[in-house]
């Protein structure tokens, strides 16, 4: 049985393990916290961490959304960027001349993950970023989990 995810599922903070694969075959990873905070409009989220790009040096890398009562996704801007699937599964975000495809696998909670596939002419990798509550970390890397 599949259950729903509300929006208060997602508050808190969680320990985030991304991996990036582009096209060519370069890859990188980012490995940091996320924390969703509750206020008037739904949730803010923010992440922080460190990206690894091949042999260089990490980057300190964030990223910031505004996630709403309904599970609608926004840019830190207010710009619409997808909807979440209460129950999981495929969304999506056009972004001109790019298209980004969305899977979001409920299936392990409270752990969870998010991947997108995205192609056009500007972009093209395949990325998987996966959530852990914070405190049971141990298996945040572990992307078959």
């Amino acid at each position: 049985m599949v259950t729903e995810r509300c929006l208060a599922d997602f508050e808190g903070a969680w320990t985030l393990v991304r991996e990036i694969v582009h096209a060519d075959g370069t890859t990188g990873r980012f490995e940091g916290t996320a924390r969703f905070a509750a206020d008037a409009n739904g949730l803010a989220y923010e992440e922080a961490g460190a990206l690894h790009l091949g042999r260089a040096h990490p980057l300190h890398a964030t990223q910031r959304y505004r996630w709403g009562h309904d599970l609608a996704v926004y840019f830190d801007d207010g710009r619409f960027f997808h909807n979440v699937p209460p129950a999981g599964g495929d969304t999506g975000h056009w972004c001109d001349p790019d298209q980004y495809d969305g899977h979001y696998d409920f299936s392990g909670w409270p752990a969870f993950t998010v991947s997108w596939r995205v192609t056009g002419p500007r972009k093209a990798y395949r990325m998987r970023s996966r959530y852990v509550r914070a405190g049971n970390a141990p298996n945040a890397s572990r992307f078959g989990q």
